[in-house]
């Protein structure tokens, strides 16, 4: 079992069951496939080419049948659908969709909207060419004691941990973590220190604003990162009068927190200006660090364990002219910890950071996407970057600069050379946000080796 793992009393059986499928799982080798790189470690890695792209896409008034809804796109060179969109998933209404992930047995997809904070529970097991809407969770404020905004949601041994941008209370910043069993059942909820209730952590610097948005763990750690956003008056606001709004922009999160991945005790609060976003840690088995990017202060940051063995945040280079506020938003990091991807909305820009020495990025690489960019994934061998347009659905842009797609280039090494782009909007399905691989031979393996841990355990 891993040591960040928590049973209790009432589970010794699944204990054991677990254990022994988790040492049927490391016996047998696993095919290559694809995967992601911002992909937890906890779920089943897979590292070739994917079959599909799962498109968490935000319903537009006119456009289509108006819903949010999941995009299943064929992105197996070899099939003569390649670059098509072959399946869609309406969930009813729109609910601000934005990110997803799959469970750590990657049999279900876990979709959520920070509108209307219902979670959507897809099967991508049983066909992964056409997942099914499965459950849907309309309690999650009721269960959380008040979180909404269900935003990352994040594979831990048998749990989905889930970040929350606000609260039911003033619609603020102030939120926390919740947990959750893979089976849709609530578990704890853990709110973020703050000024008056730091809950044993230390406060570093200034800030202790209780804000959230992403988390990533480093299990060799025991640790979890969180860093924070804005509450839902925010991003539920038209961008333009925000940015006019002085009171609104002070409302914008400051802060990295450093948990301990076991007990989901928080341990320390950084200061991170400028609403730190997506959190991605490296790879190596030494690399103890993780890089976040501030959207109002265009920055790449460092979060890491130093040489007495204590975590620090520190700025490591800016992103394009932070007085032109670019407004940095994904980021992906390569397999072998030595490249950075980098998004910034307002440009419409990728660009490449040489990581080789964490504390000292340096661009090597842009491209202009298309008139607004927000997403980022990468296969985990490098060669294939997948971007998306939407960022929130009264952020994006207006007009002809409005654009909305699903665009694949690879890379060489020296270039991003465009395959195909979807226009989302021509085919009636709306704002393309976050996007998660899938792959057709992964589920035949994974039930094979549950097979052998089954019997093992009989």
């Amino acid at each position: 079992m891993n040591p960040s793992q928590t049973i209790t009393p009432r589970q010794p059986v699944l204990a054991i069951a677990l254990g022994l499928a988790l040492a049927m799982t490391a016996a047998v080798p696993v095919q290559s496939l694809a995967d992601e790189t911002c992909a937890s470690p906890y779920m089943k890695k897979i590292t070739g080419q994917e079959d599909f792209v799962y498109v968490w896409t935000l319903g537009v008034e006119g456009v289509g049948d108006e819903q949010d809804k999941l995009v299943t796109v064929d992105v197996n060179p070899k099939s003569e659908k390649f670059g098509k969109v072959i399946n869609s998933v309406s969930v009813g209404g729109r609910n601000e969709a934005h990110h997803s992930d799959f469970t750590d047995d990657r049999q279900f997809l876990w979709a959520g909207g920070l509108d209307t904070s219902k979670i959507f529970v897809f099967d991508v097991k049983t066909d992964p060419s056409k997942p099914k809407l499965v459950k849907t969770l309309t309690d999650f404020v009721a269960k959380s004691g008040g979180v909404v905004g269900p935003h990352t949601m994040y594979a831990l041994p048998g749990r989905m941990i889930i970040t929350g941008l606000s609260n039911n209370k003033d619609h603020g910043g102030r939120t926390a973590l919740v947990e959750y069993t893979n089976e849709g059942e609530y578990v704890a909820t853990h709110w973020m220190p703050t000024d008056s209730d730091l809950q044993g952590a230390i406060k570093t610097g200034n800030f202790a604003d209780g804000y959230n948005y992403d988390v990533r763990a480093l299990p060799r750690k025991n640790l979890l990162v969180t860093s924070s956003f804005t509450g839902w008056n925010n991003y539920m606001m038209d961008f333009g009068k925000m940015l006019t709004d002085a009171e609104a922009m002070k409302h914008f999160g400051n802060t990295v927190v450093t948990w301990d991945l076991h007990t989901k005790q928080p341990k320390k609060v950084f200061d991170v200006p400028g609403a730190p976003l997506e959190i991605r840690c490296a790879w190596g088995e030494s690399h103890n660090y993780c890089f976040t990017t501030t959207a109002l202060t265009s920055q790449i940051w460092l979060i890491h364990e130093d040489a007495k063995g204590e975590w620090q945040a520190k700025a490591v280079a800016d992103i394009g002219n932070p007085k032109d506020i670019p407004l940095p938003v994904d980021i992906s990091i390569s397999n072998d910890d030595k490249l950075l991807w980098v998004n910034t909305f307002m440009d419409g820009k990728t660009r490449a950071f040489d990581i080789s020495n964490p504390e000292k990025p340096v661009q090597i690489y842009e491209k202009t996407i298309g008139a607004q960019v927000n997403m980022v994934s990468s296969s985990w061998d490098g060669k294939r970057l997948y971007y998306s347009s939407s960022l929130l659905a009264n952020w994006d842009k207006k007009g002809k600069d409005n654009e909305q797609f699903l665009k694949l280039f690879q890379w060489d090494g020296k270039e991003l050379k465009p395959t195909f782009a979807i226009d989302f909007l021509a085919e009636k399905l709306g704002r393309p946000h976050q996007m998660r691989f899938g792959a057709h031979a992964l589920y035949s393996q994974v039930a094979q080796q549950s097979d052998k841990a089954q019997l093992a355990v009989k």
